[in-house]
């Protein structure tokens, strides 16, 4: 800690002494109908000097805009859409005046025939970012209605299975942050939470695939940073609600942003239905490899979630350089995970030893609280600004389950009944600094930018699991101390960071950068009087090189990531709620340490046409796996544990392109190698897996607007075994109505197929398994959104908030 302090203030001395002024302006504003002074949503906002295009943009659904990072100069601003005259504004960025606030600019309605209007191209669906992938989600029809994942799954270098789990270039060790800032829910269950997420609320998904020394080191694949939508200054809001067969959701938002003060609320409830079928074969082996038992299992599953959440913001500009903002957002809800089991037993001759149905009511009531609060400075130097920034949350997240087993005569043998209250408290501080400054050269200018901060997080975390049982059914429930415990569980993680960025006018890009992260960990089984002390420290290189020609972009990056255990990983709670298969968690789990190298190349045509390419190598040491054994009963235990390596070598290609005014389509694919080894369990496994994905959209007259999307994926490898593809696609419509104040939505996933089937093979020592899964996943939902009051540019500052990319705690 001492050294991080040292450096913070050398840092700044450095800066201090060398700093020059550097003004990058700023231009904001809003478009309206000249005629019915409503806002006018993504209409084409162009800066030009002289013939030259610098930068641009498109108003947003206020009919908003922001052009930021512009050199000193005078320029002309032109405004156009379908059916309006072009109007153009003379602008100026100098010293004395970096920041322009337009207001209000009216546009008049074209008298002209629309074949007359000359319209530039729409923001494209996806954008390259430079050290970011953004997906434009507010432009994808199809996600009306839907969830989190169904946004998720048209993201390029993302893959969402069946189940909703998340991989980034076929690893799941991912960190998701919502507006910049962790989210307890998103943490708690990746899966579960995205199902529970409208897609309503989305504005955009931004991928980062090489983290910064910035980011909190956590997340071994990369950070997800889902954008949702914001006001600017004015009042308005929105309601909407969906009625599907699968989901169903109602929400609203309202936004009010005044010129010192800000202040927004927005309410969703919603429900999902999960319908599935199993069919399993399991052999068990000896140490020979010979069987020793056969168990067959069939199951059936109808589940309903039911949930809701609501978030509160407000902001307070005193004056123009400070800012304060205070937020507090809770979830809740409710998710169900019953099903019935029938097991089958038998020797390898065929001879029954065991069969039983396995009745299971599963529940999983779950909640949080959380609270922002942060206060940040900026000074007259453009891009100089201090943060201090602080959260608290508090996450309970229990688990319940009832199991009934009849035998065969459905007479009721055995009952058992197990509770896990588990909760996690959370207390973050962090403060950050920024300062930029210039060199000047003989033959070239650099921009050099320095960011340094500290960071302290604490998790308390606790976990209670009592089981009780009634060994023939019938009998009075008594306690099974065996399988009972209180486990409390500290983790303590300091960082410090520092990390420079150099920009030339010749377009090269350097950016290095180290994070130093010390974590104290103590664990306490308190009925058994177990301790668990553990402590480590990793510093965390990062560099990325860029070169920009025209058009075209060179990138590469080399950088190190950390994943801590999950909370979920950790809890020794056993789930026995199907006996022939328990899981558990591992508090002994030591941190994954990943290396990853990235050579990416992207190139923006004049007509429009994007292409991102990466080739990427990526290892991981102490690789987190499930592994499962299977004793001579036929009864399987899994748990997470650490396996030698994980490797992968890859690329991935992303195409965006709008051949003619009205159709944009966008598409991609990823192909990768994956090596598995663990010497200490004598297993490995490897081999190519890969996806591909495509959208494509038209708008037609009358503001009807089509949407189709689909996606394939080869399946993926684990340790002991491999699951094959499937794919997903969805046909969506859209209807603007109430002067484009209002829309209707129909939107439906996979209508050519209503059962999705996927398989999985296993293999290790002491078993071998085969495994077919149905889902059912084809669905129909109607969503109609109404839009009122309207929004204008030029209100207060955006605050900042904390952004846990660790959140192994939770």
């Amino acid at each position: 800690m001492k050294h991080i302090l040292t450096l913070l203030m050398l840092g700044v001395w450095v800066n201090s002494a060398l700093a020059q002024a550097t003004h990058n302006g700023k231009i904001t504003g809003s478009l309206a109908d000249s005629t019915t002074a409503k806002s006018v949503p993504f209409a084409t906002v162009a800066l030009m000097n002289g013939q030259k295009l610098i930068t641009g943009t498109t108003t947003d659904e206020a009919g908003t805009f922001v052009l930021s990072t512009i050199p000193q100069g005078a320029y002309t601003l032109a405004l156009s859409f379908v059916g309006y005259r072009t109007k153009t504004v003379p602008v100026t960025i100098s010293s004395e005046r970096p920041s322009i606030q337009l207001g209000t600019i009216s546009i008049a309605p074209e008298g002209k025939t629309l074949g007359e209007v000359t319209v530039a191209g729409q923001k494209a669906l996806v954008e390259d970012k430079g050290d970011r992938l953004v997906y434009n989600a507010e432009k994808d029809i199809s996600n009306a209605g839907g969830t989190a994942a169904d946004v998720l799954r048209k993201v390029p270098t993302l893959s969402v299975d069946l189940d909703g789990n998340v991989q980034m270039r076929g690893n799941g060790n991912i960190k998701v942050l919502i507006n910049g800032k962790p989210s307890a829910m998103m943490a708690r269950n990746l899966a579960d939470a995205l199902r529970q997420m409208p897609a309503n609320v989305i504005k955009s998904i931004e991928v980062i695939t090489s983290p910064g020394a910035k980011y909190d080191a956590e997340g071994s694949a990369g950070v997800i940073n889902i954008i949702t939508k914001k006001a600017l200054q004015g009042f308005n809001g929105s309601a909407n609600v969906t009625a599907g067969n699968m989901n169903r959701s109602i929400g609203t938002n309202l936004n009010l942003k005044k010129k010192k003060i800000g202040f927004s609320l927005s309410a969703n409830g919603y429900q999902f239905r999960n319908l599935r079928e199993s069919q399993t074969r399991r052999t068990s082996l000896d140490g020979a490899g010979q069987p020793l038992s056969i168990l067959t299992q069939t199951s059936k599953a109808d589940n309903t979630g039911t949930g809701g959440y609501g978030e509160m913001s407000f902001d307070y500009d005193p004056d123009s350089t400070n800012h304060i903002n205070l937020s507090a957002n809770v979830w809740g809800g409710y998710y169900p995970n019953n099903n019935s089991v029938m097991n089958r037993l038998t020797n390898p001759v065929g001879e029954e030893l065991q069969a039983f149905r396995n009745d299971i009511r599963f529940s999983n009531p779950y909640g949080n609280g959380q609270l922002d609060l942060g206060y940040t400075k900026t000074f007259r130097k453009p891009g100089q600004e201090f943060s201090f920034l602080s959260q608290f949350s508090r996450m309970p997240d229990n688990y319940f389950y009832d199991t009934d087993r009849y035998a065969a005569s459905e007479v009721l043998t055995y009952r058992q009944h197990s509770t896990n209250y588990s909760s996690n408290k959370e207390y973050t501080f962090q403060t950050d600094y920024t300062h930029p400054f210039t060199i000047k050269g003989r033959k070239d200018t650099t921009n050099i930018k320095l960011e340094v901060g500290l960071k302290g997080i604490i998790r308390d975390i606790g976990s209670e699991y009592r089981v009780t049982e009634s060994l023939n059914g019938s009998s009075p429930f008594v306690l099974d101390s065996t399988q009972s415990n209180d486990f409390n569980y500290i983790q303590k993680v300091y960082s410090g960071y520092t990390s420079l960025r150099l920009d030339t006018k010749t377009k090269w890009n350097l950016t290095v950068g180290a994070r130093f992260e010390h974590t104290d960990i103590n664990g306490d089984f308190v009925t058994t009087k177990t301790k668990l002390v553990s402590q480590y420290s990793n510093l965390i290189p990062s560099v990325t090189l860029s070169k920009a020609i025209k058009t075209h972009t060179l990138k590469i990056s080399y950088n190190q990531r950390i994943q801590r255990p999950m909370i979920w990983l950790l809890n020794p709670w056993m789930n026995q709620s199907d006996p022939q298969n328990i899981q558990t968690g591992n508090p002994y789990l030591n941190p994954e340490l990943s290396h990853a190298t990235e050579l990416s190349y992207s190139v923006n045509t004049k007509k429009g046409t994007s292409i991102n390419s990466a080739i990427y190598w990526r290892q991981t040491n102490n690789a987190i796996d499930y592994i499962s054994t299977v004793d001579a009963s036929g009864v399987s235990t899994g748990k997470p544990q650490n396996i030698a390596q994980r490797k992968a070598y890859g690329l991935n290609v992303n195409i965006n392109s709008q051949p003619i005014k009205n159709w944009t389509i966008n598409g991609g694919g990823d192909i990768r190698y994956v090596d598995l080894a663990s010497p200490a369990l004598g297993q490995s496994n490897n081999g190519v897996v890969w996806s591909v994905n495509m959208n494509t959209s038209y708008k037609l007259p009358q503001n009807y607007t089509v949407q189709a999307n689909g996606n394939y994926n080869s399946g993926w490898i684990s340790l002991q075994g491999t699951n094959t593809g499937f794919y997903w696609h969805s046909i969506s419509m859209k209807r603007e109505m109430m002067n484009k104040q209002a829309s209707l939505t129909l939107g439906i996933n996979n209508p050519f197929i209503g059962t999705i089937v996927q398989r999985n093979s296993q293999s290790a020592p002491t078993f071998e398994s085969e495994s077919q899964f149905y889902f059912v996943r084809r669905s129909v939902r109607l969503t109609f959104e109404w839009r009122f009051g309207q929004m204008n540019a030029g209100g207060g500052k955006k605050g900042k908030k904390i952004s846990n990319d660790d959140g192994s705690g939770r």
